[in-house]
């Protein structure tokens, strides 16, 4: 099922952590200690660790080794700067109520290449006429967008991730569109999702295959965890335009593949000069995935900011006719809504966003017509360059967990999903 075209990643070291084996480097004491502070179980709890808090030599190898009795936990090291060096180890594992883990950690230059869990996809063209090339980052400028250089520059409109649950993908045409692709089992999808076999940009995956499918409608609004301004003049302001618009309404959008590794991926965009209610502003927006959550941790931050601006996290209502709820759980506020949200309502999906609690106030409706429609607008009160971090979780019937087809079953995953989201693991290195 897999194409030829692969993606390799420079800016990250990507890696999954493995027993015996390998000849495998001391790693000068490290015992890292982890402590679940909360009196429940998490499932595939992720766990960053920094670079000041390890004892790192340059003799250490690239891939680190986390044991803990016999078993040996999933990890990985990401460089989020681009240079060169790692800045955390980034780990998933599950946690009995109060449990600690105490691990030892060790380092092998030999890349294991275990199943992958995560993944991330982005395929561009120069021209029409010219088959797409997997690549890692990209510029965008105002006058670039989709319907001003007359064809699909991007495979899948833009890049797509996923864990071993769900996918998504974000319309870097200037839509800025964030939506969802149903899957069925946990391998990563085919590499040709979005191309045909001459390489050219083709819209392959709004129909049924083994692994899913493209299941979510956007129309105009911003997707399930996209994000706008509400400005002082009461005007709600859409990053980016619709399909039709030939300049966009940001002067420069940079995007970069930043990991790409078996228990984490992570995208990062950068909005230069985003032009709203005559004042310019700048955004920044990054995607972390990992294995195990039918969703993803997306941190925003804007700056250019006044006094009485608010900004707006959107959850597309689109075919949802069944009440909105909103429910307090642990650090967060979660909104969720569950119904016939697919194509022609044709299956049963819950969507929902995970929001934080102390910069929550309260929500609006998108109007029916304009730049931004179709959606619930989340009003978050955010200092200039405050980042934020939200998640946007769906759940389809036809997915690996059935009970999502029923409505209290998903309701129930998003509030527990949030309080695990709660639950703080102290890190000791010794």
């Amino acid at each position: 099922m897999k194409s030829k075209i692969r993606h390799y990643v420079p800016l990250a070291i990507s890696i999954f952590t493995f027993a015996g084996c390998y000849a495998q480097k001391k790693s000068n004491g490290n015992t890292i200690v982890l402590k679940n502070s909360s009196a429940i179980e998490l499932s595939q709890k992720a766990v960053s660790i920094k670079r000041n808090q390890l004892s790192l030599k340059n003799d250490s190898g690239k891939y680190p080794i986390l044991i803990n009795k016999k078993d040996t936990i999933p990890a990985q090291v990401n460089d989020l700067d681009g240079d060169g060096k790692l800045d955390e180890l980034f780990l998933v594992t599950d946690f009995a109520p109060n449990e600690t883990k105490t691990t030892a950690l060790s380092w092998s230059d030999k890349d294991p290449k275990f199943t992958i869990r995560t993944s991330v996809r982005f395929g561009k063209r120069e021209g029409k006429n010219l088959p797409v090339h997997p690549d890692t980052q990209e510029i965008l400028l105002a006058n670039q967008v989709h319907k001003k250089l007359g064809y699909q520059k991007y495979q899948t409109d833009g890049p797509s991730w996923e864990n071993d649950k769900v996918g998504f993908r974000h319309y870097l045409d200037g839509r800025n569109c964030k939506d969802v692709f149903g899957k069925k089992i946990p391998g990563i999808t085919p590499e040709d999702v979005g191309i045909n076999s001459n390489g050219a940009v083709e819209d392959n995956y709004h129909v049924m295959h083994e692994w899913g499918r493209d299941i979510f409608p956007v129309g105009s609004s911003a997707g399930l965890g996209g994000f706008a301004l509400l400005t002082a003049d009461n005007k709600i302001n859409r990053l980016g335009i619709l399909a039709n618009d030939t300049i966009n309404n940001i002067e420069k959008t940079t995007f970069k593949i930043v990991s790409e590794g078996p228990v984490n991926s992570v995208l990062h965009y950068e909005y230069k000069n985003w032009l709203a209610s005559g004042n310019k502003y700048q955004a920044k927006e990054t995607a972390s995935i990992w294995p195990g959550m039918y969703g993803y941790k997306n941190t925003v931050s804007v700056n250019g900011l006044k006094n009485d601006d608010t900004l707006l996290i959107t959850l597309s209502n689109i075919n949802n006719q069944n009440p909105l709820q909103v429910i307090d759980s642990g650090d967060f506020v979660c909104f969720i809504q569950h119904d016939k949200l697919t194509y022609e309502r044709q299956w049963i999906l819950g969507t929902a966003v995970i929001i934080p609690k102390k910069d929550y106030k309260g929500y609006i409706e998108a109007p029916k017509t304009g730049q931004l429609t179709d959606s619930y607008l989340i009003k978050m009160k955010v200092k200039n360059n405050q980042e934020v971090s939200y998640y946007p979780i769906a759940g389809w019937e036809l997915s690996a967990d059935p009970g999502f087809k029923d409505s209290a079953y998903f309701t129930t995953y998003v509030t527990n999903l949030a309080k695990q989201l709660s639950a703080k693991i102290k890190v000791e290195v010794k």
